[in-house]
Parts: structure tokens; sequence; C-alpha cells
């Protein structure tokens, strides 16, 4: 299996879209890897930080990870959009952990953001939104069903966080979800099997 995994920022800095990685990223893109983000487990790499998340609902466990992180993945999404990183490399394959965070669910507010400062895309953003690929872990199936009927079955990739059972997110049967759908059987095939098939060549 062949992928490169990467944190969405580190101590709060997007190294990412720095001209420094348009090598990377080219060369990630000519191997046809595809890019997996997650955040790293400290203060300044998740967005809202302590102060914000964790410090004052210590008695819920704090929301670094239920809120944070969604929020550093849809900021991710974003910033790969209007940088012009995803029109720089119309190949690069990026997956997005926390089913996309919260970016699918606020798609409408960005798309009407961006209209109404009148930023200028090479795209109509929900063709930007089908650029990446998304993991199944909404944690609900009426989400996922949502985030399927919006990118599409064959943007949507099995996934799971049964690694975490620590912290209490873990899915020990992540096909449940997808199971509890009813999903026609080429839609099923793709989420469970034929997306990460193609993604990673297996």
């Amino acid at each position: 299996m062949r992928a490169v995994h990467l944190p969405n920022s580190i101590a709060s800095r997007d190294y990412l879209f720095e001209p420094a990685y348009v090598p990377f990223l080219a060369r990630v893109e000519e191997l046809e890897y595809p890019i997996l983000f997650h955040p790293l487990d400290e203060e300044a790499n998740y967005y809202g930080g302590k102060a914000r998340l964790a410090d004052h609902y210590s008695d819920v466990g704090g929301f670094s990870n239920t809120l944070g992180f969604t929020f550093e993945t849809a900021t991710t999404a974003a910033k790969f959009i209007v940088s012009g990183t995803l029109d720089r490399f119309p190949k690069l394959e990026i997956v997005l952990p926390h089913s996309g965070g919260c970016f699918p669910y606020i798609f409408g507010r960005v798309d009407h953001g961006l209209a109404v400062r009148k930023v200028k895309l090479q795209h109509p953003l929900k063709e930007y939104a089908r650029r990446f690929h998304y993991d199944t872990l909404t944690y609900d199936p009426e989400i996922l069903r949502f985030l399927i009927n919006f990118v599409g079955s064959d943007r949507v990739v099995i996934g799971t966080d049964n690694a975490f059972s620590a912290n209490g997110q873990a899915i020990e049967y992540p096909h449940t979800l997808v199971d509890q759908l009813n999903l026609p059987a080429v839609d099923r095939d793709q989420i469970l099997r034929g997306n990460a098939a193609r993604l990673f060549h297996l």
C-alpha cells in the first residue's frame, strides 16, 4: 500500500502551501500517491487550541478531538481550493479524515462567502468538493448518507479509528455504518473496496 501521510499543519504553520513544497507535491502527483491528512496531537496543531477546546470542558474530555480535528480538516480542504493548489496539481489525490470534518456540512456557507467576496475560482466549488476523498467515519448513518449523496459514492472510502480505542473513538466494525444504509450493491462495493483499491493501486 502506497500513500503519503501528513499533518494538516505544524505549530499553526500552513507549511504545505509554501513555495518550498511545490516540488514535493509535484513528485507526489507524479508517483500517483494519495495524501492522507491528520492533525498532530499538540495544542498548536489543531484548530482552536487548548485554551478554547480543552481546559474549560475537561469534564467532557475537551473538544480538541471531536471539534478541533474536524475544524482543522475543513480548513485544510478550503485552503487547498482557494490557494489554487488543486488547480496546479489536477491529478493530486487527497483523502480527508473525519468524513471531511465539517467541510461538507458548511459547504453552502463557504460557497456563498466566496461569491459575496467575489473570489474567482477556476471551477465551481462543488467540483472542488469532489476532488477530495472522504472516509466513512461520520459515526451516524444518516450523516454518512448525506455525504454520499453530496460527493458521490466514488469519493467515499471505508475508514476506521480502531487503533484509537483508548480515547473512545474506535469503531470496531467500520462496515456497519455502510451496511445500515442499504445502498445499491455497486455503491457499497465502491465504498468498502473499490475506491481504496483504486487509490492505493491494490
